[in-house]
């Protein structure tokens, strides 16, 4: 299965999805171009800034609506 498929199952299952995580889930070192690819395969994916330690980071889910 490819990362991106890895990617939105997991999401599917109502998870949200960081840079580190989808290193460590499924070492996926560019998260933001599966995200890509995934919109542009028509999945409605919102991004979240998130601050943490000084940290700026996006945090990814399946918009609800099409699930």
């Amino acid at each position: 299965m490819s990362q991106s498929n890895q990617i939105l199952e997991y999401l599917r299952e109502g998870n949200s999805i960081t840079p580190l995580s989808a290193l460590q889930l499924f070492g996926c070192f560019r998260l933001g171009a599966r995200i890509f690819d995934l919109k542009r395969s028509g999945h409605k994916i919102k991004e979240e800034d998130v601050r943490m330690d000084g940290k700026r980071f996006a945090k990814y889910s399946l918009d609800k609506v099409s699930v």
